[in-house]
């Protein structure tokens, strides 16, 4: 089946948090108000699909001019490995133009899968993670 990628829609609350559940995200996926929020107030979100199934999901902030944080990228476990991760952030890096930074916080187990697909590790990045368990910048 084809992977299609699509920028102009924004997934259902119940889609996205089926992605992160298979994809081992670690978001807040039992608080659907709070994952709603999440993607209503991101300004850019980046989707795969598999016919009407959504596969893979990128959420950003950005100015579109000097940084973005790519906040979430997961991918269905069993779509993994397909290069649709490195798509995602290609589309979120064209969609945001070459004056903008692409910026992130990497879980610590997802460490080895950015320098794979462009990033590098920043020794002068800090990071506040409040609930979420400690993450490392990555630019």
């Amino acid at each position: 089946m084809e992977i299609t990628y699509r920028k102009d829609i924004v997934p259902g609350t119940g889609q996205i948090i089926e992605v992160f559940n298979s994809s081992g995200i670690n978001r807040p996926i039992d608080d659907k108000e709070r994952i709603a929020k999440m993607f209503s107030h991101a300004n850019l979100i980046v989707t795969a699909w598999e016919e009407e199934k959504l596969v893979g999901i990128a959420r950003s902030l950005t100015d579109f001019c000097y940084c973005c944080y790519l906040s979430d990228l997961a991918v269905r476990k069993e779509y993994q490995a397909r290069g649709i991760g490195k798509k995602l952030i290609e589309l979120t890096k064209n969609s945001i133009g070459g004056q903008a930074a692409l910026i992130l916080l990497s879980a610590p187990a997802a460490m080895d899968y950015y320098p794979k697909v462009g990033f590098q590790k920043a020794a002068t990045g800090l990071s506040s993670s409040g609930q979420n368990k400690p993450c490392t910048p990555v630019l």
